[in-house]
């Protein structure tokens, strides 16, 4: 199973090292990876391998949106089924 990880906040040093060091904490792999900043705000998006992912979703969910409010990110993770739903409407 695959899920969509989007970033957005203001540019700082080690986003992409603390958001990959979250995941792979649970085991999860970076499959892609997509980044910008534009005019000092981040963003980014990723697919993930939930494949070995050790724990539950919701832990994985709650891990990586307390990360990113220790750094005042936004930071979701979907299932990519539920993210391409929500996405074909």
């Amino acid at each position: 199973m695959k899920a969509i990880v989007t970033v957005v906040g203001k540019d700082q040093v080690g986003i992409i090292a603390g958001v990959c060091g979250t995941l792979a904490q649970h085991g999860v792999n970076v499959l892609e990876i997509s980044q910008t900043i534009m005019e000092g705000c981040f963003t980014m998006m990723m697919v993930v391998d939930l494949a070995g992912c050790q724990g539950s979703f919701e832990q994985l969910r709650t891990d990586i949106t307390a990360y990113g409010e220790t750094r005042d990110l936004s930071l979701r993770i979907q299932r990519e089924d539920i993210f391409d739903a929500m996405h074909k409407l």
